[in-house]
């Protein structure tokens, strides 16, 4: 009995909001463990007919959507309705920001009918947008545009229509090690640009200065919406991608 008791405390100060102390919905819990596994990404949950925001993500919400923002139970919270949800990824995106979709896995008409229809929907992320990754269920959008006119919504034409003609994400890798007649900052560089929309890859390996000058003509060239670099880079080429990035 000691151990029970013990196992319900454990339970207790799991699911306890130690600022407030109060109880998180089974709602919350789930989304707390959701936000754990993706905490650089503003999250959109699915609740029915519309995606709701928690937390620091309302708050961004609030502010980069011009939503309201309010206090509901433990988190902050904003909602925007399902028919608009790529209205709204597109701008967090074209903020900087990283966008996960969560959906919910079940429909109500299938859980009414199942036998657990009292518990909470399961729920899991179908999609992550950033800038160069602003495909998938998008490709609708012009369906959902279409939909926000029946639900008589306003709706920027601009901002359904304007697509970004060269969204390339960029991948640089650099060794510097095995080269022959090296001078002090030459290295060798592989580059990889891929553009999801359309599918198209393009790559190159090049031996670069401590200018690197090579690197810069083809960045520059491809205007890439974001760049994948490995874990350590060396000085001459973190200093021009910020330098690049900055701009």
């Amino acid at each position: 009995s000691l151990k029970s008791c013990e196992n319900t405390q454990n339970t207790s100060d799991i699911n306890l909001n130690k600022r407030t102390k109060s109880i998180y919905t089974p709602l919350e819990l789930q989304f707390i463990e959701m936000k754990k596994q993706y905490k650089d990404a503003v999250l959109c949950v699915e609740c029915g007919y519309k995606y709701r925001f928690f937390g620091e993500d309302a708050e961004i919400a609030a502010k980069e959507l011009n939503i309201y923002c309010h206090p509901d139970h433990n988190f902050m919270t904003a909602s925007i309705p399902s028919h608009r949800l790529f209205v709204h990824v597109r701008r967090l995106v074209a903020k900087g920001y990283k966008v996960g979709v969560i959906k919910q896995m079940e429909t109500a008409a299938l859980k009414a009918a199942g036998e657990n229809k009292s518990s909470l929907f399961s729920r899991k992320l179908t999609a992550l947008y950033t800038k160069s990754t602003l495909i998938g269920e998008d490709i609708l959008f012009k369906y959902i545009w279409f939909q926000a006119l029946i639900f008589d919504d306003s709706v920027d034409v601009e901002e359904v229509t304007t697509d970004v003609p060269d969204n390339y994400l960029l991948c640089i890798c650099e060794n510097g090690g095995n080269l022959k007649d090296r001078k002090k900052g030459d290295v060798v560089i592989g580059i990889m640009a891929i553009q999801p929309t359309t599918g198209e890859v393009i790559f190159d390996s090049f031996r670069d200065c401590a200018s690197r000058l090579e690197l810069e003509s083809r960045v520059l060239r491809l205007q890439p919406v974001e760049i994948i670099l490995p874990s350590s880079l060396s000085d001459q080429s973190e200093k021009l991608i910020n330098s690049i990035t900055s701009m």
